[in-house]
């Protein structure tokens, strides 16, 4: 079967894949049977579900014991009447619905991980994983949800993975989620634990909310310490049949729900999904009145150092060359998503693309022909208010630098598309040579220049002018890029891209002025203003004696204290 056969055949199944049963210690409906749950999904019209009892397979495997007896007895002819409907009944459901086998882990430090199976994988095989991960022998006979000393994150995600399991990062921006909402402390902790290859996706309770603060906005891939893109999708963690009226957290069976695009509803099918890239295959159910729509969703987001759009693709005044530059952009940077048919302006209606057949092999033939080495993405159609729209999808490529007709390497800086420097390129082929040699990259102290551990660390987006110099009579400056810790020498006002050159002009004419700055201890703000969608701020810091500035930082950028400027002071003209 073919890649592009099975698109065609795709369908939107309803899942809730975070259920507990009454093999949770802490289920609030001891009573609850098995076929009551099974009943409730199907009111629910859930298609996939998933029992993940705390630290436990207890539940599932009740329910299996219950099963199997049943049909002892219908095969021996000895089945009751009530036996025998029950019996049948669990058919009925069991066709209708996919139940998955699974669990969820407590970690280390109070950390909830989901565990999901094929229906194929034998219970004991399952119940061996916990033991790896030292959940007692009594805490899975309780399912209880406080597992002592156990293993850490990153060896749940490992073992999952390795025993051919769905790994999900429970409820991961609120309580005992890996996100670590609340911590006053994290840092490369926190990145590990969401930025793991083992990990499929985050499972997160505002999947809903729209605003530059949501989980998924977070993880979006936009931010250089966060670069891959998480999935996240949105499960109910029901401990009851229906949701507590006096208690609007406490949801009942398919109380949220996500909604996935499959060839067929079965394990296969559903963990080569999450392991996959294409984040359009899962969204928020909606009821058929209000669908959700990925691209207007994007295009509320606005266009992004991992994000595109472009309303033509003519050659004519370069259209079809400024989508083939920010392919090789994105590959050169965190990957990526490229729109075609939609301005970035959400209020504008789409204008879709005609001939959608013809224009796709247009843009592969375009892309191949263009940039080297070869690159794999996938370009497919999308649907968006009535009109077809096209959708490239980039990786992060594997084998950079990738140029346009082998001589231009261009790299993705916010919403820009620029060609690189060539301190950049240097960065890229360490990179490469790095992946080449199975190394892990740079992480953050060898990406950026060292920094003193005690100190608040510089904002995470913006530049920082770290020297300059005077050659007759023109500047040559050294300019820091806070997003991904990247140098670039001898930069000058003719040559410096549009957040460099505004950081050059600020540095070149103006006197720095320290009892003009709003300052907050250590750190300060000198001004506040808006370019085009973004509130930017330019930042100051006391360092040794003397003061570094930080030019056109965004509010993603700030960390720790820099937070409490991210509403401070009037805006002014950027």
């Amino acid at each position: 079967m073919t890649a592009k056969s099975n698109r065609s055949r795709m369908q939107w199944y309803r899942m809730d894949l975070h259920l507990h049963t009454p093999g949770s210690l802490d289920y609030q409906e001891p009573a609850t049977s098995y076929l009551d749950i099974l009943r409730k999904a199907e009111l629910r019209n859930l298609d996939i579900i998933a029992f993940t009892d705390h630290n436990t397979v207890r539940g599932y495997a009740a329910m299996m014991r219950e099963i199997e007896q049943l049909e002892f007895l219908d095969r021996l002819g000895r089945a009751e009447a009530d036996e025998a409907r029950r019996l049948s009944e669990y058919r009925r459901l069991l066709k209708k619905i996919l139940v998955l086998p699974g669990f969820e882990f407590t970690a280390t430090f109070g950390f909830h991980i989901l565990g999901i199976f094929s229906p194929e994988a034998p219970i004991r095989q399952i119940e061996h994983i916990l033991m790896s991960l030292r959940v007692s022998p009594e805490v899975m006979d309780e399912g209880n949800p406080a597992a002592g000393a156990t293993s850490d994150v990153l060896t749940a995600y490992r073992l999952i993975n390795e025993a051919g399991g769905i790994v999900l990062a429970a409820h991961a921006n609120s309580t005992h989620g890996v996100a670590m909402r609340g911590f006053d402390f994290g840092g490369q902790t926190k990145i590990a634990y969401t930025q793991d290859p083992y990990l499929h996706a985050l499972e997160v309770t505002d999947l809903e909310k729209r605003g530059r603060y949501t989980t998924q906005r977070f993880f979006d891939g936009s931010k250089p310490e966060y670069p891959r893109r998480m999935r996240c999708i949105q499960g109910s963690d029901a401990h009851r049949l229906t949701a507590d009226p006096r208690h609007s957290n406490n949801l009942g069976i398919g109380d949220r729900v996500t909604e996935v695009s499959l060839p067929e509803r079965s394990f296969v099918a559903l963990i080569e999904m999450f392991q996959g890239t294409d984040f359009a295959r899962t969204r928020p159910y909606r009821s058929s009145r209000d669908p959700y729509d990925h691209i207007q969703a994007a295009r509320e987001e606005g266009a992004n150092i991992v994000q595109a759009f472009h309303e033509v693709m003519t050659r004519r005044n370069g259209h079809l060359y400024s989508i083939v530059a920010d392919t090789c952009a994105m590959a050169n940077t965190n990957g990526g998503t490229i729109f075609v048919g939609v301005d970035d302006n959400p209020k504008k209606p789409p204008v879709g693309v005609e001939k959608v057949s013809t224009a796709i092999d247009q843009l592969y033939a375009e892309i191949d022909s263009k940039v080297t080495p070869k690159l794999e993405l996938e370009i497919d159609a999308q649907e968006s208010q009535g009109k077809t729209v096209i959708r490239i999808q980039v990786p992060r490529g594997p084998d950079v630098p990738y140029a346009i007709d082998e001589n231009k390497i261009y790299v993705r800086d916010d919403t820009e598309t620029s060609l690189a420097v060539r301190d950049e390129i240097v960065q890229m082929v360490v990179r490469s040579e790095k992946l080449r040699a199975y190394q892990p990259e740079l992480d953050e102290e060898e990406a950026t220049p060292s920094e003193d551990t005690s100190k608040l660390a510089p904002p995470r987006t913006g530049v920082e002018i770290i020297a300059t110099e005077d050659r007759k009579g023109r500047l040559y400056h050294t300019v820091r890029d806070l997003r991904n810790g990247s140098t670039v020498r001898n930069v000058t006002r003719s040559s410096a891209r549009r957040l460099w050159h505004y950081a050059i002009i600020e540095h070149e004419s103006r006197t720095l002025n320290p009892d003009a700055i709003q300052w907050h201890g250590e750190i300060g703000l000198i001004k506040r203003y808006q370019r085009g969608n973004d509130i930017r701020l330019d930042l100051a810091q006391y360092d040794n004696g003397g003061i570094r500035v930080y030019y056109g930082v965004t509010e993603e950028g700030l960390h720790d204290a820099w937070q409490i400027f991210a509403n401070m002071g009037e805006l002014s003209e950027g």
